[in-house]
């Protein structure tokens, strides 16, 4: 099979893939109990008329199947219809919460990733030792813990106890910053405890993958031939182990970058981080449909590109995988 043929072929998955995942998109929220009109008129007094009324107006009234059919037509018009909390348009909401959420998650994953691939490779080269050992626990420790509650021990210790960083928030409440710089000072200043939580829940998955996957190539042939070769042992780890060993991390962070846009829900809520992790919660607690089918259908386009982007990439590394995808 021809690599056209190869992207062609992932090309109608990935396809078939998001009509399947926007449709549960949509039910699942539906199927959830309660009704979004009786968190909006919580007055018991409010007479059943208002809010069938508003049921109206929401287009809670009509039809599933025809929610649906219109839900369809809205999202490939980019439109995903109004917030029934904030009364404002999905996209506008989602766009003010967006660059919080790029800046925490896309750096602690780059971080997680940058750190987890230098560990893992030092880690695999000295297999055995005492510094392979004691990664490799720090590494298991952390990818077993919650991040919830890992979250409110660093606040525990470092806001409580020591009072370096603050307690939570994106900026501090009702402090008007004099310019730029001072407003960014502030930003990272709240940013570092939910980074360090985030970078050290992640960096145990990638040090563990290219760990265990860097072991096996360090046994192929040609690595002992470059050993027997009397070459230095950074140009063989370097140059000739580490390439090879790369090849499932090419998809594990394409994805985990895709995820950057769905927010950390548990740590952005402990933080109280103003972006589209806290924004699910309270649209889950408001049963705030449109915001919540916004979210998820952007996850779904962005985890599905960045899957799509990696097998290519991956066919184009490695021609094996058009083959055995083919026999399979």
């Amino acid at each position: 099979m021809g690599f056209r043929e190869y992207v062609m072929r992932r090309g109608v998955e990935c396809i078939v893939t998001f009509f399947i995942l926007i449709t549960l998109n949509f039910f699942l929220f539906r199927i959830m109990p309660g009704d979004p009109t009786a968190l909006l008129l919580l007055n018991p007094k409010i007479k059943p008329e208002t809010r069938e009324l508003l049921r109206k107006k929401l287009g809670l009234d009509l039809p599933w199947h025809i929610q649906y059919f219109v839900f369809i037509k809205n999202l490939f018009r980019g439109e995903f219809g109004v917030s029934f909390h904030y009364g404002r348009p999905v996209m506008e909401v989602i766009a003010q919460r967006l660059p919080n959420t790029i800046i925490l998650v896309g750096s602690s994953t780059l971080l997680a990733i940058i750190i987890g691939i230098l560990t893992g490779a030092i880690a695999a080269w000295r297999r055995g030792t005492k510094v392979d050992k004691s990664l490799l626990i720090f590494s298991l420790a952390t990818y077993s813990t919650p991040v919830f509650w890992l979250g409110m021990l660093l606040i525990l210790f470092f806001s409580v106890y020591i009072g370096v960083f603050p307690i939570a928030g994106t900026t501090t409440a009702g402090v008007r910053h004099p310019n730029i710089f001072a407003y960014i000072v502030d930003y990272l200043w709240h940013m570092v405890l939910p980074l360090l939580c985030l970078v050290l829940i992640q960096i145990g998955s990638n040090f563990l993958i290219l760990r265990n996957t860097l072991l096996d190539v360090l046994t192929e042939d040609y690595i002992i031939t470059a050993k027997a070769k009397g070459l230095g042992s950074k140009i063989v780890l370097y140059k000739h182990a580490l390439k090879p060993a790369m090849l499932p991390m090419i998809t594990i962070a394409a994805i985990q970058l895709a995820f950057t846009v769905s927010g950390a829900t548990l740590t952005e809520t402990v933080f109280s981080w103003m972006g589209l992790g806290r924004l699910i919660y309270e649209a889950v607690l408001w049963r705030d449909y449109p915001i919540l089918q916004g979210i998820f259908s952007i996850i779904t386009i962005t985890v599905l590109l960045a899957n799509f982007i990696a097998d290519i990439i991956y066919g184009f590394v490695d021609p094996r995988i058009r083959y055995e995808r083919r026999a399979v």
